[in-house]
């Protein structure tokens, strides 16, 4: 086993629970399917509860388990799961002297996330979310997994109801706290995106007194947000001349970006090698947070350098199809109207014939359908040549499409993998995006993994 990272004797303190027995763990689990050996185990309830898989958890490796009732082997007993993973997470960061910072943003923030890791590795350990933890249970799990030797801690928090940022904040306690950006993204759950900023701004209700709230000076509810921020400390990122970072010039490519940034009369250069507009900000952000933390700044920037496209968020791929040399940009683990822009930005960046597969955009609420439409405008300035769109909503965007651009229409991914097939050239550049729901990944993997 790795190094301890919670003795039984610490989990049954932190969370006010009973050990059964003495023994130590390396790491903390709420699945089966990706438990390691030596791990804590917490089983929590949702579709299924978690402790009908205890006894999985254990012939697995688990080190031990969390359980509200008595179990074999060895287990801290606890009254509520969920509790006890939240009491555990506070303390994982309460017993280190980690700078805790906590991201969030309707665009960008595990993007935004991995950077600052990236970043922040240069400076020391640096501890961070996994994939998209950033919800009720993937908070606490990230916290509790923390080493205590950390010193800078990366948290995404994400949330599609009022209320739920507020609880993630006043957890978590950070010292910086970033907004990436507002914009209409679950505004099925939302009246307008006005109560989304609102809802965004909870993250401010946790920041320490001492804390440090880092906003997009470009967003329009940013003043919004501000007025909410009472005496906190603010800095701002963006191209207005009375930013904290200020974007002096940048230059965007397929490749990437090459920005000038001012901060506190420092002149900083950052080159990304992440194509899009939207990285320009990306790279801002990070910078800003980097000012924040009191970190070196031509040190920051230079490890940016460093920072790559993620699986599902922008990552590019050069296959072969069928004797066909294609290039893949895999966008298929989330969409708004935002990021989709953003995405089909990127998509015309790139030289070659331009295909684009496109699925649903959830939770949009009752303005959906124009908002699938309105993605016909950046389609054409792209220079896209045609679009094979996927699900329900997508039929609005078809309409909208000039004729020669309108692809097939695809009830699910496996439907649009073979239309895309069928549209294929030699050197065609592919963007494939949308909601998660609509299983855009799986069509992804199967160009990737060869089996299309």
């Amino acid at each position: 086993m790795s190094k301890a990272l919670w003795t039984s004797a610490d989990i049954a303190k932190a969370t006010g629970g009973e050990a059964n027995a003495e023994f130590a763990v390396s790491g903390l689990s709420i699945d089966t399917r990706t438990i390691e050996t030596g791990d804590l185990f917490v089983p929590l309830k949702d579709i299924r509860d978690g402790h009908d898989f205890i006894p999985m958890a254990m012939e697995k490796g688990a080190g031990g388990t969390l359980s509200e009732k008595p179990v074999q082997g060895h287990a801290v007993i606890v009254k509520d799961s969920l509790q006890a993973l939240r009491d555990l997470g506070k303390e994982g960061v309460e017993r280190s002297r980690a700078l805790r910072i906590a991201v969030t943003g309707s665009v960008g923030k595990t993007s935004v996330k991995e950077a600052l890791a990236h970043m922040f590795f240069a400076f020391g350990n640096t501890h961070k979310s996994l994939k998209s933890y950033n919800n009720h249970w993937g908070v606490p799990l990230t916290m509790a997994r923390m080493p205590q030797e950390t010193e800078f801690g990366v948290f995404e928090m994400g949330m599609n109801h009022a209320g739920e940022l507020s609880g993630l904040s006043n957890l978590l306690r950070p010292d910086i706290a970033l907004i990436t950006t507002v914009a209409g993204a679950h505004l099925a759950h939302f009246e307008n995106v006005e109560a989304i900023a609102d809802a965004k701004a909870e993250i401010i209700d946790g920041l320490r007194n001492n804390g440090t709230l880092i906003l997009n000076a470009d967003n329009p509810y940013t003043d919004r947000i501000k007025a909410k921020a009472g005496e906190k400390k603010i800095i701002t990122f963006g191209h207005a001349d009375d930013c904290d970072v200020t974007i002096v010039t940048s230059q965007t490519h397929e490749h990437g970006s090459n920005t000038r940034l001012r901060i506190n009369a420092q002149q900083i250069d950052v080159t990304l090698l992440v194509p899009g507009e939207h990285w320009v900000m990306n790279g801002a952000a990070c910078m800003a947070v980097a000012y924040a933390a009191g970190v070196d700044l031509r040190k920051a920037a230079k490890a940016l350098r460093g920072v790559r496209a993620e699986g599902g968020r922008g990552q590019t791929h050069a296959l072969n199809l069928n004797g066909k040399s294609i290039t893949l940009i895999d966008e298929s683990y989330n969409a708004n109207p935002t990021s989709m822009q953003a995405a089909i930005n990127v998509l015309g960046l790139k030289p070659g014939r331009r295909l684009a597969v496109l699925g649903d955009m959830a939770e949009l609420g009752k303005d959906e359908l124009a908002m699938h439409a309105e993605l016909s405008k950046p389609l054409e300035a792209a220079g896209v040549s045609r679009v094979i769109v996927v699900g329900e909503c997508m039929r609005a965007l078809k309409g909208a499409l000039p004729q020669p651009m309108r692809g097939a229409w695809a009830r699910d991914w496996d439907y649009a993998l073979g239309a895309l097939k069928e549209e294929i050239e030699d050197g065609d550049v592919i963007l494939v995006k949308g909601s998660n729901s609509v299983g855009l990944s799986k069509l992804v993997a199967a160009l990737i993994e060869g089996t299309a």
